[in-house]
């Protein structure tokens, strides 16, 4: 067992439920408001764009929601994902800690994506829906739902993030397999697109555009099609639970307990979905395991954001909530992690953070793809930008511990493979890649900028 790499489940230990933080949320919920009114939402305003089976799980305090059959049927085509000990890793690092990482990366679509696409496709089949629209930002989110809308019969139409659509077009011939249209965001189909347009003709677009666009299409088609989320939202934090209610069975076939659990954060999903399980154990059953949420220096949300009511979208259609934000009009530096280049934060996730349930710290676009080449070298895989961040934050925990001499144990999710973003390991590898942290002044400037929407305490 001291030399066992991989640790794997079988097809009858793919969870049977996903686990609902809002059981044993300690920080009560804030209210989401309407962005027309300002006052608490309906479910008749949430109707309008997504299916009522998926409002109910966003609201949901049950602890434990049963994953339907079909559901995980489906979810046999990649799940359970394999656990790994990346022992060549901690070689290379000549540390004492020992490194796993849960991947993700080899589901079809490339990405956890899939965990919450199949559900939300299922979820939408069910309610009689024909037509849906998203947003994605590097292509993975797109990806998924592409495939899930296919597996489902759905049509579906993608508002891709413009510098994405550009620096990545393989994600859109992927999409366009699976039979998704793919638009440039801002695009000229929405009277969002076309407002940022007119302002910026060389708009690189951002996930908060995107998503004004995905929601107007949605909104405004007398509900001949819903709308889509990839990430932020209860019910997708939800379904992405399987990665760690699987993580804790193989740490406890492994033999080992971690010490820390990390993962990349843009909007929160494949994050929440590795670390809410152990949170759950940390707040029901006396552990004390470290959750690390590892963001871009880029947008850096939690790390140098502002904790308040925003908006999610640009074009303010989406619902406002509570979260950690830039400004729902911020538009990212252009990184290469484009899944991380959202102006906010999941809710939940933020609350917890500002709670102190859940520790944040920001990384440089270098220093990621060092570690991510790193990595490549030593196990193998090639890890998409926004997973090498999380790569990133494991490999100096692990440094600590060298320079400590301590044992520490540590988890990370591998969200998903990188290889569609081999032009931005070739920009790093030519020496090209820049960073682009963000100057205090900017971030001084936005929260100056920033609405703040007084409620009820």
């Amino acid at each position: 067992m001291s030399q066992q790499t991989r640790f794997l489940l079988g097809e009858a230990d793919i969870p049977r439920y996903w686990y609902n933080i809002n059981a044993d949320n300690p920080i009560p919920p804030a209210p989401v408001l309407n962005p027309m009114t300002l006052e608490p939402v309906t479910p008749d305003f949430l109707s309008a764009i997504f299916p009522m089976s998926l409002i109910l799980q966003e609201i949901s305090t049950e602890r434990y929601i049963e994953i339907p059959e079909e559901v995980r049927e489906i979810y046999k085509l990649w799940r359970p994902t394999p656990l790994i000990r990346a022992r060549r890793l901690e070689q290379a690092l000549q540390t004492p800690a020992h490194i796993y990482y849960k991947y993700e990366g080899g589901s079809p679509s490339g990405s956890h994506k899939s965990n919450t696409a199949v559900a939300q496709a299922f979820y939408n089949k069910a309610a009689g829906t024909k037509a849906i629209t998203t947003e994605t930002g590097a292509g993975q989110w797109g990806s998924a739902l592409s495939m899930a809308c296919a597996f489902f019969d759905i049509a579906l139409e993608v508002y891709m993030v413009k510098v994405s659509y550009e620096q990545k077009p393989y994600r859109r011939y992927l999409m366009e397999t699976y039979n998704a249209q793919v638009f440039a965001s801002p695009s000229d189909r929405t009277q969002a697109g076309r407002a940022i347009r007119a302002q910026d003709p060389d708009s690189p677009g951002s996930l908060g555009i995107a998503i004004s666009e995905a929601v107007e299409m949605a909104a405004t088609s007398n509900g001949a099609k819903k709308y889509s989320l990839g990430s932020v939202l209860n019910h997708v934090l939800l379904h992405q639970t399987v990665i760690g209610e699987e993580a804790l069975k193989q740490m406890d076939m492994a033999g080992e307990y971690p010490d820390v659990v990390i993962g990349c954060v843009g909007g929160g999903s494949n994050f929440s979905g590795i670390a809410f399980p152990f949170l759950r154990e940390n707040l029901k059953n006396g552990a004390r395991t470290r959750l690390l949420a590892v963001e871009p220096q880029a947008a850096p949300s939690i790390t140098r954001g502002m904790y308040a009511f925003d908006y999610g979208d640009t074009a303010r259609m989406a619902p406002v909530v509570k979260m950690h934000t830039l400004g729902h009009d911020f538009i990212p530096p252009k990184i290469h992690a484009g899944g991380l280049r959202y102006h906010g934060m999941a809710p939940t996730l933020s609350a917890l953070c500002d709670a102190g349930y859940i520790e944040a710290k920001a990384v440089s676009q270098v220093s990621v793809f060092e570690a991510g080449v790193m990595f490549a070298r030593s196990e193998g895989i090639l890890p998409a930008p926004e997973s090498a961040h999380a790569i990133r934050a494991a490999i100096d925990e692990a440094l600590q511990a060298r320079q400590t001499g301590e044992k520490r144990v540590i988890l990370f999710n591998l969200s998903g493979h990188g290889h569609f973003d081999l032009s931005a390991y070739e920009a790093f590898n030519s020496g090209r890649l820049q960073d682009d942290t963000l100057p205090e002044s900017v971030i001084t400037t936005l929260k100056e900028r920033l609405p703040v929407v007084e409620v009820m305490a």
